[in-house]
């Protein structure tokens, strides 16, 4: 495929039911030109779902609906159907008998059936008035693609005012009802999906300048979750390249031990308890049992996995898969994640603090949750000084990356703070934690602050290297936000590239690829989630008399250009380009956290100031 057949990233949007979710483009694409033929997916309802086109039923089985309707005047467009299982390894079976008097015909079927997967296709037609305006026109065909293992379904269709043709992708599990009763049911389906998703719109309790923003984010969150297990995948897709035509191709559909934190304050604060304790369900169900696992002597695997699968399982060997081209010629593609095993210590911090603040603001925490904890933060003492890949998941060598040493300091401080707020729990480690805490963090100032360049360094290691992961520090409270060493950093992460800064266009870059080699090779863009945490660290500084003029405004001034980043339907991936395209696994849940937290802080902070004043 040539590279000007892809569409950009930022032309998708997410559908879903909370099981399964997809990508849609808002373009056709004319495969002799690659050109624009149509528009599909150009917005939402408002207070609706992006998944007013999925249907859920009793059944636990998913399904697509795309509705093709001609609201005035006519017009023609060809539908390719061409699945491609197990990521186009296995070859498939089509059946169907096709009829192109849709009149005569109105619901047909299509199999496809693979050694491993099955999908069946209803193509269902109508029309308002068939008396006067008549029924849509067909002409089907199955037919063969070069690169692909089996046949698939074209159809080219004429539709006037009032006609209808729909597509129902769905597991031949699923039994869906006869022509008689198929405009009904799909009627129902669609306004069921829509009563939904608005309803639960509604419940977001944010009335700030910024809640439409919120409110599209929070929906992305929720299409990103599975509801079974409550867990969160970081992204719904894999291999989408941080630079175009580079090896940075990751599989982010899994759940992260990280996202924690972001994920409970979001729900908590905006007022989805549901949401909120089935995630705790999934961190205490899936992920605490591993910490009560004894770890064999000379056993490489972690005290933690860092990542789990949306069941709560974590072996997820990497693989590449050599047969595809990759996005615009981006290789390889890789399935599966090798980071899942690496030492990544920050996680502590994250999974700490997120149930500290599920006990301050969510239910008290149990006694054999407490005894699972305690143990934590003991592991957490015991490695302290143990070098890692931390939050950039770095394939490089291993450092005393400043960003996991703050986070070890989050998870003894959060498990301190828990012991004095349930005092009643019993806690013998308490003042040796006190002690750990106190020293880890006079480390952290004493070799993780370069004094002669004046900022915080990416790592023991490498002290002439800055790092945009240092903005999370005053959002966890390892600093105060007017600190001058911290302030000295913001100046210095403000800076260009060309000045040894991380600032380019209003966003931050995460840290300077050239002089930190992270063992991965090639270039990326700028990172959106740090952007966010530069926004809500220049807010919180505003608070205070700082050497950075007009910091409030250069806040929302930061805040309103990474919005104009955001796609038509308010979707944000991992990175942004320096040509301004989204880059990278798309939506990205971190992105969305990070926002919804930005805003939530922003309209607070706003309201303190004006009390001030």
């Amino acid at each position: 495929m040539t590279e000007n057949v892809y569409n950009a990233i930022e032309d998708y949007g997410l559908i879903g039911d909370m099981h399964t979710c997809a990508l849609i483009s808002k373009i056709g694409i004319s495969p002799q030109k690659g050109t624009q033929s149509g528009r599909m997916l150009s917005g939402y309802c408002p207070c609706n779902d992006p998944g007013a086109n999925r249907f859920k039923s009793g059944l636990q089985h998913s399904g697509v609906i795309r509705k093709l309707e001609c609201m005035r005047g006519s017009m023609e467009l060809k539908v390719e159907l061409f699945p491609a299982f197990n990521y186009a390894r296995d070859s498939h079976n089509t059946r169907a008998k096709l009829e192109n008097d849709l009149r005569e015909n109105p619901l047909q079927s299509i199999h496809f059936e693979s050694p491993t997967e099955r999908l069946q296709v209803e193509i269902y037609a109508d029309s308002r008035e068939p008396d006067k305006t008549g029924f849509p026109q067909a002409k089907f065909s199955l037919e063969e693609r070069i690169g692909l293992k089996g046949r698939g379904l074209v159809a080219w269709i004429r539709l006037a005012e009032g006609q209808t043709v729909q597509f129902v992708l769905h597991s031949p599990e699923k039994a869906v009802p006869s022509s008689a009763t198929m405009a009904a049911y799909l009627g129902k389906m669609e306004e069921q999906t829509s009563e939904y998703w608005t309803n639960w719109t509604r419940k977001c309790v944010f009335r700030g300048h910024y809640r439409e923003t919120v409110e599209r984010s929070l929906l992305i969150l929720k299409l990103l979750t599975y509801k079974p297990t409550g867990a969160i995948v970081a992204a719904p897709t894999f291999s989408l390249p941080e630079n175009v035509g580079g090896s940075r191709n990751w599989d982010y559909r899994y759940s992260w031990v990280r996202d924690t934190t972001f994920t409970l304050y979001v729900f908590l604060k905006m007022g989805y308890r549901a949401e909120a304790e089935s995630y705790v369900n999934f961190i205490f169900d899936r992920i605490f049992p591993h910490a009560a696992q004894d770890i064999e002597p000379g056993s490489k695997r972690p005290f933690l996995p860092l990542m789990f699968t949306i069941r709560g399982e974590y072996d997820i060997p990497e693989v590449e898969l050599s047969h595809l081209d990759g996005y615009r010629g981006s290789r390889p593609v890789r399935i599966g994640n090798a980071a899942v095993f690496h030492t990544q210590l920050d996680i502590y911090g994250e999974l700490l603090d997120s149930i500290y603040l599920y006990n301050k603001h969510g239910n008290p925490i149990t006694y054999d949750q407490w005894a699972s904890i305690r143990r934590m933060v003991n592991y957490v003492a015991s490695v302290r000084h143990t070098k890692d890949m931390s939050i950039w998941e770095s394939r490089g060598q291993i450092q005393n990356f400043i960003y996991s040493k703050v986070m070890l300091w989050v998870a003894l401080d959060r498990g301190i703070r828990l012991a004095e707020k349930r005092s009643s729990l019993p806690c013998p480690d308490r003042f040796r934690w006190v002690q750990i805490r106190d020293e880890l963090y006079d480390e952290i100032m004493e070799k993780g602050f370069n004094e002669e360049r004046g900022h915080f360094c990416q790592s023991y290691e490498s002290r002439d290297v800055v790092d945009a992961s240092i903005l999370i520090a005053p959002l966890v409270f390892f600093i105060a936000p007017n600190d001058p060493r911290f302030i000295s950093t913001l100046k210095r992460i403000l800076q260009s590239p060309k000045k040894e800064g991380l600032y380019s266009a209003k966003m931050i870059f995460r840290y300077d690829h050239v002089k930190a080699n992270d063992g991965v090779g090639g270039g990326e863009g700028a990172f959106i989630m740090v952007t966010f945490w530069l926004v809500e660290a220049l807010a919180r500084a505003a608070s205070y008399d700082v050497a950075i003029p007009n910091i409030w405004k250069l806040a929302l001034a930061h805040f309103d250009n990474i919005l104009s980043y955001a796609n038509h339907l308010g979707m944000f991936s991992e990175e942004v380009a320096i040509s301004g395209e989204q880059m990278g696994n798309t939506p990205q849940a971190f992105s969305h956290l990070a926002c919804i937290s930005a805003a939530i802080n922003l309209e607070k902070l706003g309201l303190e100031k004006a009390g001030r004043e």
